[in-house]
């Protein structure tokens, strides 16, 4: 068996979020996931269309097959995260606004802002909403957007994020004027902060994705079985990017002691200045692609 088919084994794996050896959940990582990824490593801010035979190659290494690219491609277009270029007879593809968007975002809240919070202000945003039972899909959509936004829910209409937000782009569309009572303060004895956040944030689930990242990376050789750096380091960023989407950024004073996040992060950045330099090198040779503008 290659290396880019043991992998192959394991994003299947993944894929179907079967528990680890641990009995944790396993992190589900997509074709999509891994190509925003891979655009956002080496795509984003080039101007550029990459031929669709580049990412069959690339994806390869992950054991991905040219079907599930193409059908990803394809996929994406019609989500208008990406736009194709035709070039003779080859099809090309490239970034929207959209996706540059989300590709930014991702980037800020993996190498910027990243999972912990050490320097907490102590200020809590609180929303509370009531609408008409028949606003199904509006409260759908409300409860997506919150989560998104690293709000937690405290029942009967009422969330909570440990930081000032900003409501109005989270909400906007959604029709809730006169729906929705917004505060922003601090919380006052006898509130128990630790408790909260327990109540209103799946910390056992979070807990649990950190601790499984780490079975996986913080080891001298991280997935052996991977044919180079490249593929490496798109898996890793992927997996991590998708616990850095679901993480709220707590206060770390008020998580569990021995929290895995704050080793997880630790052991990302090591593997970043392992990997990222051959990566990199390994990425420019794959891609062929046509300037845009």
């Amino acid at each position: 068996m290659t290396g880019a088919e043991r992998v192959a084994e394991q994003v299947n794996a993944q894929s179907a979020a079967g528990p680890t050896a641990a009995g944790e959940p396993s992190p589900r990582l997509r074709p999509q996931s891994l190509m925003l990824t891979y655009l956002g490593n080496y795509v984003l801010g080039r101007d550029i269309a990459v031929f669709s035979g580049s990412f069959i190659d690339t994806f390869a290494r992950l054991g991905v097959g040219e079907h599930a690219v193409r059908s990803t491609l394809t996929r994406m277009v019609g989500r208008g995260l990406l736009e194709r270029h035709r070039e003779g007879r080859r099809m090309h593809f490239g970034l929207t606004q959209r996706s540059e968007g989300i590709l930014r975002d991702g980037d800020d809240r993996v190498w910027r802002r990243g999972v912990l919070n050490t320097d907490w202000d102590g200020d809590w945003t609180v929303l509370a909403f009531s609408m008409p039972e028949s606003w199904q899909r509006v409260r759908h959509d409300l409860r997506a957007r919150l989560t998104w936004a690293g709000f937690g829910s405290l029942g009967n209409g009422t969330w909570i994020a440990p930081s000032r937000v900003d409501v109005r782009p989270i909400v906007a569309g959604l029709g809730l004027n006169g729906h929705l009572k917004v505060f922003a303060g601090r919380a006052e004895q006898p509130t128990d902060v630790a408790g909260m956040l327990r109540e209103a944030f799946d910390l056992d689930g979070l807990a649990g994705g950190y601790r499984a990242f780490l079975d996986r990376w913080d080891r001298p050789d991280p997935l052996p079985h991977a044919p180079d750096d490249l593929a490496r380091y798109l898996w890793m960023t992927t997996e991590w990017l998708q616990l850095v989407r679901a993480d709220p950024r707590l206060p770390v004073e008020h998580l569990p002691a021995g929290w895995p996040a704050v080793r997880g992060q630790q052991v990302l950045m090591e593997l970043r200045d392992r990997y990222r330099a051959p990566a990199r090198r390994l990425a420019d040779e794959a891609i062929e692609f046509v300037r845009l503008g």
